[in-house]
Order: structure tokens, then C-alpha cells, then sequence
């Protein structure tokens, strides 16, 4: 029984990558969760011993004259059969017979194993995926939620798959999906519960867009050029501010690609959400007056008393543009930037600023 049982554990070991000495510790404590199941009374004198590839268990009993307690004495004739010099007062280990525990007993130790088993792989999961927060993987859709909108995403291979939650806040509208669709996602968090790991990914997170910019300018991933803020409003818009610290290198040159084959890359990915790419500045007039575009920008000048407000002023007929529909452009400069922005015409420039 016990080759058998080194056996399983070492297949259990190769097949799902848990270890043997983890498994080893939960049929420890599978046999003596059995034995208290099978036992009454006192049975907090038992233990389990491996020695030389064999599981041996053990009740641990004093020798006495007279016994009161099964569970806990044994008589000195008895005893000698196991230690010969065995005294009255000693201790001696009395071997446990699991072979002989009841149905319920063994039920016991099975369910014990089964949840060592479920604990190992959730936590493997749990130390695969908690290493992946923050980027991109490929899943696929597995199920949709029709009262929510909820969609689980399938992720991972063999022993390390794992249904990642996409809720219906992290997706973006105007994308649909149907079960079985290849999709990206972005790792926002791992949690743990009491299901196991819980992978939180979304279709919103700013963090997408830096990734998949990541994966298509190889100018990113060797740090010549790098990306110092992103504004986002899925699946309409984004801006993104990248910088180089190589005077000849082009970081918004190099984030388009030939021909705008990189930034399409990431559009496509998107569904066709439009992507201004700024150079960042650290003069902050400079780094608004970049992140307004494509409106033309005739002034910027930072507001008295406050180094992150500012007032624009723009050619009259570039207002409109300045501003965006329903304000995006102002809004998603304004986050980028981290600056509030105040967009005058030309026509109005000679207005008092005043300090908020």
C-alpha cells in the first residue's frame, strides 16, 4: 500500500506539479483526522511517522498495571511485546491499523486529500497569475452572464487555466463577444477567496493601451522612448504623452511606425479607438500646448499661484476643436497633463486672469 501510495504521489507530482512533501503532510493529517473520527475519547496522543518511504501510525500510550483508559494506557505484558524493556511509567508507540477504520473514518481522510489537492492547485494558480497582474494576455471567452453582463475569460494552459472575471464595468461599449472568441485582457488584480484565486482583468485599463504599445514599438521595450502618461476614455479616444531622452530619437515618429503600420497595430486591437500621441514636456505651458492637439494652440500661460492650472488661448475659429465634442479634448488634456485648463478664444485673450 505504501509503494502505491509513493507512486500516486509521484505521478500527482509530475501530472500537476504539486509537491510530495506537501501531499505527504495533508495524509498526515488525513490519518489523523480518520483515527479521531473512528476513535472516542482521548486521541490527541496519535501521530504519523514516515520512515524509509513507508507511512507507519502510531498511538502513543502509557504502561500501566491496571487499564483505565484504552485510549491512552497499555498493560506491561502488552506493552513488552512491543519494547521488551519497556517499565511501568514509559511511553511506547502502539501501531495504528488504518486498514481497520470505519467507512465514515475513511471518508474523512479522503475528503481531507482531495481538499490538500484543490489548496495546491489554487495556490499555484493563485503565485502563476498574481506574477501576471499588470499585463496582457489571450484568453478565451468561455462564458457570458446574460443577467450582468459579465463575461469569463479563459486563461492560461494545463494546470495553470483559469477563469479570469471581465466584468461588464471593465468592458468597453460597442464591443460585443460570443463564447469561444480569442480575446486580450489586462490584469488588474489577483484576489484570493475562498474559491480559490479570483483574476480580475478589464478591457478599459489605461494599462492596455501602454502594453500593447509596448508589444508593437520595440523602441518602448529597449526604454529609448518612454511613456509618461495616458488619458483614456475607452473605446472613443486616448492620449498618450511619450518622451525620449535621445534628442535623435522621434518618440511620436516611432510609436506611429512606417507608415502608421504600429500605432494601426494597437487601433485595430481597439476597435478603432482614436490614439494622439504627444511629446511630454516637462515645462508644463509646452506639455499643454501638446496635449490640446490637433487644435493649434497660440498661448498657455499657468495661472497665478497654482503650478497645476493654466489658461489656453486659441485661434477663435479652433475653439470648438480645442474644446472636443461633449469636452473630451480639454477633459482627457486636462488628465493627462494633471493641469486644469482654461480655453479662451483669441478674441477674448485680453481678459484679466485671475487666481482661483
Amino acid at each position: 500500500m505504501n509503494s502505491e501510495i509513493f507512486g500516486a504521489l509521484a505521478q500527482l507530482e509530475k501530472e500537476r506539479g504539486i509537491p510530495q512533501a506537501y501531499m505527504i503532510d495533508k495524509i498526515t493529517q488525513a490519518l489523523v483526522a480518520a483515527y479521531k473520527k473512528d476513535k472516542e475519547g482521548y486521541t490527541d496522543n496519535v501521530f504519523v511517522e514516515m520512515n524509509d518511504g513507508n507511512i507507519e501510525m502510531y498511538a502513543q500510550k502509557e504502561v500501566v498495571e491496571e487499564v483505565i483508559s484504552p485510549a491512552t494506557e497499555i498493560a506491561l505484558d502488552a506493552a513488552k511485546l512491543i519494547d521488551e524493556k519497556a517499565e511501568l511509567g514509559d511511553l511506547v508507540n502502539v501501531s495504528v491499523q488504518t486498514q481497520a477504520f470505519g467507512r465514515i473514518a475513511a471518508q474523512t481522510a479522503k475528503q481531507v486529500i482531495i481538499q490538500g489537492i484543490r489548496e495546491a492547485e489554487r495556490g499555484m494558480v493563485f503565485d502563476t497569475f498574481s506574477s501576471k497582474e499588470h499585463e496582457i494576455l489571450t484568453g478565451t471567452v468561455y462564458r457570458i452572464e446574460p443577467a450582468s453582463g459579465d463575461i469569463l475569460v479563459r486563461i492560461g494552459t494545463g494546470n495553470d487555466r483559469t477563469d479570469a472575471l471581465l466584468s461588464a464595468t471593465e468592458q468597453v461599449a460597442g464591443e460585443t463577444y460570443r463564447e469561444g472568441d480569442m480575446i486580450r485582457v489586462y490584469v488588474v488584480e489577483v484576489r484570493r477567496s475562498t474559491r480559490g484565486p479570483q483574476v480580475i482583468v478589464s478591457r478599459t485599463h489605461p494599462g492596455l493601451v501602454k502594453r500593447l504599445f509596448e508589444l508593437e514599438v520595440p523602441e518602448i521595450e529597449s526604454g529609448e522612448v518612454e511613456i509618461k502618461s495616458i488619458a483614456r476614455e475607452a473605446g472613443s479616444r486616448t492620449k498618450i504623452a511619450v518622451y525620449a531622452a535621445d534628442e535623435n530619437v522621434d518618440p511620436v515618429g516611432a510609436c506611429v511606425g512606417p507608415r502608421g503600420s504600429r500605432v494601426g497595430a494597437v487601433v485595430d486591437e481597439l476597435h478603432g479607438e482614436k490614439m494622439d500621441i504627444v511629446v511630454w514636456s516637462e515645462d508644463m505651458t509646452q506639455f499643454v500646448s501638446s496635449a490640446l492637439s490637433p487644435s493649434d494652440v497660440i498661448s498657455v500661460t499657468m495661472l497665478p499661484g497654482s503650478a497645476k492650472a493654466c489658461r489656453v488661448i486659441v485661434p477663435d475659429d479652433q475653439l470648438s476643436l480645442a474644446i472636443g465634442k461633449v469636452g473630451q479634448n480639454a477633459r482627457l488634456a486636462a488628465r493627462l497633463t494633471g493641469c486644469k485648463i482654461d480655453i479662451k478664444p483669441e478674441s477674448q485673450a485680453d481678459e484679466p486672469i485671475e487666481a482661483e
